[in-house]
């Protein structure tokens, strides 16, 4: 197992996590192939996606593996009137990780982070630990208060 950035600072602060090795697949590089393949629950398994507000700039969103994200709740979180996904061409440019292995912690600058507001109701969620085939199961309330993150309806 590889040792990640995201290891790495969530061991600084304190948090306790669980790391999890799966095969990735680069024909399927999606969270629910990710969440099946560790036989865990897919509404459990949280994506990193990045977007870019028309006023406020670069900001994260994780949400359900499954789910879609509604960019005008995800916009209205920042206080934007719209907002666009980063294309994934700019993702390892702008953020060190790259698709498949976005982390929402430890990205080359600190952004603002928001999550679906469901993360709230379990004790442990996956999210990605930096790389492709690993993720973390680690504590949702811990992950948002070390990395700033609010919790709100974005699917």
């Amino acid at each position: 197992m590889t040792i990640t950035n995201a290891m790495r600072l969530l061991t600084q602060a304190g948090i306790p996590f669980e790391p999890r090795e799966y095969a990735w697949d680069e024909a399927d590089l999606s969270g629910v192939h990710a969440a099946a393949a560790m036989g865990l629950d897919p509404d459990a398994a949280f994506k990193t996606l990045v977007l870019r507000g028309e006023k406020t700039g670069y900001f994260v969103c994780c949400i359900p593996v499954a789910a879609e994200l509604d960019l005008k709740k995800a916009a209205r979180a920042t206080g934007d009137k719209k907002a666009d996904m980063l294309h994934v061409k700019d993702l390892l440019g702008v953020t060190g990780y790259m698709r498949g292995g976005c982390a929402p912690v430890g990205m080359k600058k600190a952004f603002p982070t928001f999550f679906d507001e469901t993360a709230q109701i379990y004790e442990r969620i996956a999210v990605s630990a930096g790389t492709r085939g690993q993720m973390l199961l680690l504590d949702p309330l811990a992950l948002a208060a070390y990395i700033g993150a609010a919790f709100v309806d974005l699917v």
